[in-house]
């Protein structure tokens, strides 16, 4: 029988998974294109249901697209927020748009979690960027076609792609604010996004401009493990510290 001693060390696959954190100041100079086909390399690599592979890349690298991007996101975002913001000064908002936004909320619970409504607030008042001013944006499109979650295969590849990317001193951050242009033909166009793909999410990557790297505190987990049999209760082992 083989026997197993406990690890002591990290080993280098966990370091780059613990410490690795997502980045917002970007340095203009862009990483080098052998660079970003590892980590596209390290997307397609990635597992899928029935391995399907419900995804296609593309690399957005000029200045003036995504300042092009940046400022349009920043235009919907200003739409949204002044159909939806009840708390400006208005009898018509209180009376009449607070309701109808509470609704929309509970519809669209992810969506418009107090997170990403509060973010969508900043960006709409120039507080926040929308894409960090990165270099590079890596788009991944969803095939609905895909088998089971396709949007969990588009998961599991970009989190691939930000750990192959943190594991050769570059920094990302996984941005979803990118639905914002998919409002605007113009830009559904301009990406050719048509059935059955769509277009949810978006990598920057680029050098980052400050040190966010390191381990943070976490929640810690109650996890059941089931060792016994269909009569037995499991038993519940803390996770973390």
């Amino acid at each position: 029988m083989q026997e197993h001693q406990e690890l002591i060390e990290w080993t280098s696959v966990e370091e780059v998974i613990l410490n690795r954190r997502s980045t917002r100041a970007f340095k203009n100079e862009p990483i080098p294109d052998f660079m970003i086909r590892r980590i596209l390399e390290a997307g397609r690599y990635a597992p899928s249901a029935g391995n399907s592979q419900p995804w296609k890349f593309a690399v957005v690298k000029s200045a003036e697209i995504i300042e092009a991007m940046e400022k349009d996101a920043v235009k919907v975002a200003r739409l949204f927020m002044w159909l939806l913001d009840y708390n400006r000064p208005s009898f018509f908002r209180r009376v009449v748009l607070k309701p109808y936004t509470k609704l929309i909320i509970r519809l669209q619970k992810n969506q418009l979690h107090p997170v990403p409504f509060g973010l969508l607030s900043e960006i709409a008042k120039g507080n926040a960027p929308v894409f960090h001013g990165a270099p590079t944006l890596i788009l991944l499109y969803e095939d609905v076609r895909g088998v089971s979650c396709p949007a969990t295969d588009i998961g599991i590849c970009g989190q691939n792609m930000v750990l192959a990317a943190h594991s050769m001193g570059a920094a990302t951050c996984w941005i979803g604010l990118v639905k914002l242009l998919m409002y605007l033909p113009k830009w559904r166009k301009f990406f050719g996004v048509t059935y059955p793909y769509t277009l949810n999410d978006l990598i920057a990557v680029g050098w980052p401009k400050v040190k966010s790297d390191g381990i943070v505190p976490k929640e810690v987990q109650l996890v059941d493990w089931y060792e016994g049999g269909m009569n037995s209760r499991p038993r519940v082992e803390r996770q973390g510290e």
